[in-house]
């Protein structure tokens, strides 16, 4: 009965990209951003919904420049976690550096909600006000 409930086997595929992800950190420590999309990317290709690899892979796409494919894997973080404080700030500031003023808005009125003390709101709202002028 144990192995009919799941409790006692261990799926292999589980521990693999269990054990991906630990390389995908350790390769984004060591800032080895290339590899670090490929192990991503073979990840997000078993299992797409891993919105810890979402957000990984949304962070190296912004820290190379490449904001419109953060912001993607940022949205699509945002799908599975809608009040992600961290992928919400992030997607905001992305969304600054490309001039998308009106989607870094909603992530900053969506974090106020979450978080109405959160100093980052304030300060990306008036970087926003100063870039329009």
């Amino acid at each position: 009965m144990v192995g009919l409930f799941g409790l006692g086997s261990k799926d292999p595929e589980k521990k693999g990209i269990s054990k991906k992800k630990k390389e995908l950190r350790k390769l984004v420590k060591e800032k080895k951003y290339d590899s670090a999309l490929r192990i991503g990317t073979d990840i997000l290709k078993k299992v797409p919904h891993e919105n810890d690899v979402l957000f990984i892979m949304g962070g190296i796409n912004f820290t190379k420049g490449k904001y419109r494919t953060a912001i993607s894997y940022f949205e699509k973080s945002l799908e599975i976690a809608t009040h992600d404080v961290d992928v919400l700030v992030s997607n905001a500031e992305a969304n600054y550096r490309i001039g998308n003023f009106t989607r870094a808005t909603q992530c900053c009125d969506t974090i106020k909600e979450i978080d109405s003390k959160n100093k980052f709101v304030a300060e990306m709202l008036k970087k926003i006000e100063d870039a329009k002028k």
